[in-house]
């Protein structure tokens, strides 16, 4: 999708969509080294930046965030050269806040703890569940990484499999593989 076909689709869907005027909820894109990211900030921080196509977050925001949405070059563009700096091997921890709302309760908590997980480092679902009091619930642990709404900058993509494995991605494993890629890159210094 376009960014004219973008602000097309926000006009038609947002009744309070007005392009002269900042959005509440600034709502792109990013292309970058793992695909194509759909970004939602708001004046709280990066609510969405999710491998989901397009009209599927946009739905997700108009529901939970408002429906003043809309293109936001000054909230969107610090977000994309914070991306752009990760990727390259730059950035080691984002700046950028980070607004959960669009995550449940319960995967606010398993999410804030997989903010903790260092750069170039791994965990597991059994730590993370161990970490916040749930040993067991290994399931809902794996099924608040996989509805982490804020992919790559939190990083649900340093939890691995206890066996090892890297387990699923909502990039696809070929993303998970290569985030890990760059972060272990910069760690040994190359």
């Amino acid at each position: 999708m376009s960014s004219g076909d973008l602000d097309a689709l926000l006009r038609v869907t947002s009744s309070t969509y007005r392009g002269q005027r900042p959005p509440d909820v600034a709502f792109g894109t990013y292309d970058g080294a793992v695909g194509r990211l759909v970004l939602a900030v708001t004046g709280k921080g990066t609510a969405a930046c999710a491998f989901q196509p397009e009209n599927d977050v946009f739905e997700l925001v108009t529901r939970h965030l408002g429906t003043s949405i809309g293109p936001d070059a000054r909230r969107l563009d610090p977000v994309r050269r914070e991306l752009d700096a990760y990727f390259s091997g730059r950035l080691r921890a984002f700046a950028t806040p980070v607004d959960l709302t669009l995550a449940t309760s319960f995967a606010r908590t398993v999410l804030q703890k997989t903010m903790a997980v260092p750069y170039g480092t791994t965990t597991t679902l059994e730590r993370i569940g161990e970490s916040i009091g749930r040993p067991r619930a290994l399931r809902a642990v794996g099924n608040a990484l996989a509805s982490n709404p804020v992919c790559v900058i939190v990083p649900c993509h340093r939890v691995v499999r206890e066996d090892g494995a890297l387990g699923d991605y909502a990039g696809g494993v070929a993303a998970k593989q290569h985030l890990l890629n760059v972060e272990q890159r910069v760690s040994a210094g190359r």
